[in-house]
């Protein structure tokens, strides 16, 4: 099984990459392969909702997104950690995000997900809901831990003295380990939930 690891910070080793090792050391003790992606400093443009996409399976814009989409698909589950700026996440993991999701086709049911947020003292929550919203438009199940999934640091490396937010870490993948070999036994006896097709309300 595989984990694709989304680090929305720009700084490389920073707070973020505190909590991002100790999801990557606990998912190595269950089994779990992990892939880890730094992109909060690249130069990765928004969404212009072209609609190429639909035509092409891949965004217009030819840069790293296209280049995690087949990652994503291969992988059973997301993981995407980010630092807080103004209450929610770094502007470029969110261009990734909106792209990476809305133009790739391959189906995201029961794909696992779980954000990941670092901060000096608030906004955790704000964004903790903001990037939750990419899994639960795509049908894929949230990981939860015993605490929201955040930790606390300001300056580099300071994250490494929250030790409640270490843990929290831990137990997410875990957990994440646990749902995803679950929902793979459960794909092999009973398959995926059969589908519907979509229905759209639009308002105007």
């Amino acid at each position: 099984m595989k984990v694709l690891i989304l680090n929305g910070s720009p700084r490389v080793n920073g707070n973020t990459s505190v909590a991002v090792r100790e999801m990557e050391e606990t998912f190595a003790k269950n089994g779990i392969e992990v892939e880890s992606i730094q992109l909060g400093g690249e130069d990765i443009r928004g969404c212009i909702s072209c609609g190429k996409c639909a035509e092409s399976g891949k965004c217009v814009f030819d840069d790293m997104v296209n280049e995690i989409a087949p990652k994503f698909e291969e992988a059973d589950g997301l993981v995407v950690a980010s630092p807080v700026y103004y209450a929610s996440a770094n502007a470029t993991l969110i261009a990734c995000l909106d792209r990476l999701f809305y133009s790739t086709h391959f189906d995201k049911t029961m794909k696992v997900g779980a954000s990941v947020v670092c901060a000096r003292r608030g906004g955790c929550s704000a964004t903790f809901d903001e990037l939750n919203k990419y899994f639960t438009i795509s049908n894929m199940p949230v990981a939860s831990s015993q605490y929201w999934n955040s930790i606390h640091g300001r300056g580099k490396g300071q994250a490494e003295m929250d030790e409640e937010g270490k843990q929290t870490m831990r137990v997410l993948a875990d957990n994440m380990a646990f749902l995803m070999k679950s929902i793979a036994l459960g794909k092999e006896k009973y398959g995926l939930p059969e589908k519907e097709e979509h229905l759209w309300t639009h308002f105007i």
